[in-house]
């Protein structure tokens, strides 16, 4: 491993390695490095990092300084120096009648080469340009032709997606791009809708390549004869990306088409049965997994609770370990409570009222505590406590609330009026 620092000279260029030479930088620093012709102003594109030795290209240059205010005047001359030239030549190339077009142009750090980029549909005589240009600006002088993809990179612009060309936002190196890959990520062959506007193939195709491969080897093809939960069936339309496809189904009558996520559904192999043959069974159940609740986090911004639910006390002392005080079960619940099961389970509810429900009492007096094995409880409407064996005064114990009195009357003493 070697440790190096990358750097980029323009923003569409290409990054190169350089030796780092003890100095600490970081990405966006602007460096002086020595290249094979000269010093050189760049920008770090990345900091201190360590590549393989096989992906360094020998010999490694070290890196000289940081930029100081003196190098970052030099280079904004160059930029004014550009511009000019840049006017100069385009006179010059219309004076002498050239077919090309020019595109760029870049100075040297030094100030010891000028470097003009261009384009044309042949080869171009243009030694006669060179001597002209020479004389003007008595630097060396250096034209070189480049493709029109190059040329989009270095003008640069936004593309049919709407966002910034590729090659001149973070692709470095331009690879071939076939008709083929267009029709493995299903795009029309039409010129005009996998063009860029260099005019060639669109750069997407090909790193976008290997993603659409991986995902058409999930996905059936289409017309092939799958097994689906809904039964038998063709595919008639694949989506790529969103892995869905159209299956049409093997119905009487109208076709149904239904469109089902690719996982669903199998490639019987072989494709169609000849008729008279079963149909395979190739689809498995898929296995879900057991959805495992996470545990609730608690609202720091949630209201606190002013008033405790019923049983809330007994709860929290049977999850303490007192038994004693943790809530009846169902089949108990409604009889502590003074409710009686009806008769014949019918539909409805489960409880009768039995008379007024009684409340355990804390205390007969002033918080007195019962004695072992006593228990001491308090009727609606009488402050008096009771104990258990005592019946309640008030209503009768075998006349119900709600419920007519079957029974006689009971008769009234003599001699006391009615009512």
């Amino acid at each position: 491993m070697v440790k190096v620092v990358s750097v980029k000279f323009n923003p569409h260029g290409k990054t190169y390695d350089f030796d780092p030479n003890g100095i600490q930088v970081k990405a966006g620093d602007t460096l002086i490095v020595e290249t094979s012709k000269g010093l050189d102003i760049g920008e770090c594109a990345y900091g201190e990092h360590y590549v393989t030795d096989e992906s360094v290209v020998r010999p490694l240059r070290p890196l000289i300084r940081a930029a100081t205010e003196e190098d970052l005047r030099v280079a904004a001359q160059n930029k004014l120096r550009e511009k000019e030239a840049f006017a100069t030549c385009r006179e010059k190339i219309a004076a002498h009648g050239l077919a090309m077009k020019l595109v760029d142009v870049e100075c040297g750090f030094e100030g010891n080469k000028i470097l003009f980029f261009f384009t044309a549909d042949g080869r171009v005589d243009f030694r006669e340009l060179v001597k002209d240009l020479a004389g003007v600006f008595r630097t060396r002088i250096e034209l070189r032709q480049i493709g029109v993809r190059d040329e989009t990179k270095m003008l640069g612009g936004l593309g049919i997606c709407g966002r910034p060309y590729c090659c001149s936002q973070f692709l470095n190196d331009f690879q071939p791009v076939s008709t083929k890959m267009a029709k493995t990520q299903s795009m029309s062959l039409n010129p005009a809708k996998i063009s860029g506007s260099c005019g060639r193939l669109m750069c997407c195709l090909r790193y976008e390549q290997d993603a659409y491969e991986a995902l058409v080897r999930s996905i059936p093809k289409l017309g092939a004869f799958v097994q689906t939960p809904l039964g038998y069936g063709n595919v008639v339309a694949v989506n790529v990306l969103r892995q869905k496809v159209r299956v049409c189904l093997d119905k009487e009558g109208e076709q149904e088409f239904k469109v089902m996520p690719a996982d669903e559904i199998a490639v019987v192999p072989g494709g169609r049965p000849k008729p008279g043959e079963p149909l395979p069974q190739v689809l498995v159940a898929p296995v879900r997994k057991a959805e495992t609740q996470e545990p609730e986090e608690e609202d720091p911004w949630a209201a606190p609770v002013l008033f405790a639910e019923d049983g809330e006390p007994q709860r929290r002392n049977a999850e303490n370990g007192d038994q004693s005080a943790a809530p009846p079960k169902n089949e108990n619940r409604g009889q502590e409570k003074g409710w009686q099961r009806s008769p014949g389970g019918g539909k409805g509810k489960a409880w009768k009222s039995a008379g007024p429900p009684a409340r355990k009492a804390a205390g007969a007096e002033q918080g007195q505590k019962p004695q072992n094995g006593e228990r001491q409880v308090q009727a609606f409407g009488n402050n008096k406590p009771r104990s258990a064996g005592e019946q309640p005064k008030g209503r009768p114990r075998g006349l119900q609330r709600g419920r007519k009195h079957s029974g006689k009357p009971k008769p009234r003493p003599e001699g006391q009026a009615k009512g």
